[in-house]
């Protein structure tokens, strides 16, 4: 398996919009639909990924802790799935409903999304303030399939508990480390 970091796009970045189909709900929805009024975070995941897999359960049970606290969780999936088909669209479904995700899973057909992010790797991770400024992005915690390291989401934790606190967020971030974004 490839270990791909983070590009770490500048902080203060503004998010880019987008208008991607959900694969759960069928329906096209746009990042000024169901983005949160506290924060949004996006994260580039896919269905195959070891080091997606090895988080799902922290995503989901951080996702849990933060949505009612006004934190919108986004996935998206970008990867070319002609050459990589466990990651379809049909699939991303299956994969939403069996982990349980309580947020949308959203397809990036043409990778234009990905692109804008500068995404790279699965999972890569990226915190929005209330304006959608980026103020953290990077990796989850330092836990990887394999190093023994249990999962907490410590990092991104640490990320959400300052910026509903409204405290300054550790501008010391560490890369997201996963699987290449499959291009086309």
């Amino acid at each position: 398996m490839s270990r791909t970091p983070s590009n770490m796009l500048p902080l203060g970045t503004i998010a880019p919009g987008f208008n991607l189909p959900d694969t759960v709900t069928d329906k096209m929805v746009s990042l000024d639909q169901i983005k949160g009024v506290n924060g949004t975070l996006i994260m580039f995941i896919c269905n195959h990924c070891p080091f997606v897999k090895h988080v799902n359960s922290t995503i989901t049970q951080l996702a849990t802790n933060y949505q009612a606290q006004g934190i919108a969780f986004i996935a998206i999936s970008s990867n070319d799935v002609v050459n990589y088909p466990q990651d379809a669209p049909e699939l991303m479904k299956q994969t939403a409903l069996l982990e349980r995700y309580s947020f949308p899973y959203l397809f990036d057909e043409t990778q234009a999304v990905a692109k804008a992010y500068e995404a790279a790797c699965t999972p890569d991770f990226y915190l929005f303030d209330k304006n959608l400024r980026l103020v953290y992005r990077g990796q989850l915690d330092d836990s990887r399939p394999g190093n023994g390291i249990p999962s907490t989401g410590l990092d991104l934790r640490n990320a959400f508990e300052a910026l509903l606190n409204n405290e300054p967020i550790d501008p010391v971030q560490k890369p997201s480390i996963g699987c290449n974004i499959k291009w086309k």
